[in-house]
């Protein structure tokens, strides 16, 4: 035996267990993400220098970093086959699908506040046709947004045409178990539209009374249009059924901004949600670096397991 093998032996003989788990473990490959515990919703682009361009691959990346969520706002756009093989992934990897939107949005002209006429007919052939694309993707929850103001119509006028559209579409999703959340937009990025805030929302869908119209807690649009965040969404609590994350100023990646989102995901948890967070933001940095902000900047404001 060679004096420099023999050396190595003898070196190998005088570790104790625990120093050769220990380099055992240092040459072993590193180990999968562990899932967070929130249901944070990613979407298409947000890891697209990673993942690369498909869809399908930015889900398997998403999951490999241990997001249990996904979101697409413009799945009824994409093609029924896509819409099924992004359904059977997300079931695949053990991932929640959150809202897509569900209706046409006119940005700039009154539709739902108008009440009963071509509006209306469209907003329910919207309802219906959001059915199929849920059952192909498993969403369970789809984005309603009742558009611009009707400026020569008095206000709780439009708020009764609003609810009873929103009755009728509730009906027709409620055989099916779909929920449509109601998202009030906030005044600087949206100015003009009827639905802002979380009373009016809450308002609408005690007025609806259905357990098919609930309300999307759009926590960056809340922060511009009122604040006081945390006492809205406990004032609304029983009708908000999904929510959405975005900082202040810049809609990026939390941390980014004012929100202590730390402190407001804490409140929510502990409240009972277990429902999805999309992710509805931007990066803050570009490429692959800005990639791998938003993960970390996700990790820090996870709450803890219980």
């Amino acid at each position: 035996m060679k004096r420099r093998h023999a050396l190595r032996l003898t070196a190998a003989s005088l570790l104790t267990p625990a120093a050769l788990a220990a380099s055992a473990a240092s040459t072993a490959p590193a180990s999968a993400p562990a899932a967070f515990t929130l249901a944070f919703a990613p979407h298409e682009g947000m890891f697209r220098s990673i993942a690369g361009k498909d869809v399908l691959d930015q889900i398997r990346f998403a999951a490999d970093q241990g997001f249990r969520a996904w979101e697409d706002n413009g799945m009824p756009n994409r093609d029924p086959e896509l819409q099924t093989k992004i359904g059977d992934l997300l079931a695949e990897r053990d991932m929640t699908m959150g809202v897509f939107v569900a209706n046409t949005i006119n940005w700039t002209e009154p539709t739902l506040t108008n009440g009963a006429g071509e509006h209306r007919d469209a907003f329910l052939q919207d309802i219906t046709a959001a059915i199929e694309v849920a059952k192909r993707c498993h969403a369970k929850h789809i984005t309603v947004v009742p558009g611009f103001v009707q400026q020569r119509l008095e206000p709780f006028y439009q708020m009764a045409n609003v609810v009873e559209t929103l009755k009728q579409g509730a009906a027709i999703l409620e055989p099916h178990d779909l929920v449509m959340v109601l998202e009030p937009l906030n005044y600087r990025d949206h100015p003009g539209l009827f639905l802002t805030k979380a009373a009016q929302a809450y308002a609408i869908c005690r007025s609806v009374d259905s357990p098919s119209c609930k309300i999307l807690f759009d926590v960056y649009h809340q922060q511009i249009q009122e604040g006081n965040l945390i006492p809205n969404i406990d004032a609304a609590w029983e009708e908000i059924a999904y929510f959405q994350l975005g900082d202040n100023p810049g809609r990026k990646e939390p941390t980014t901004g004012e929100i202590n989102y730390g402190r407001v995901l804490e409140y929510i948890h502990n409240k009972g949600y277990t429902g999805v967070y999309g992710m509805e933001h931007g990066n803050s940095m570009e490429g692959e670096a800005g990639e791998r902000a938003v993960i970390e900047a996700y990790r820090s404001i996870d709450v803890a397991a219980k």
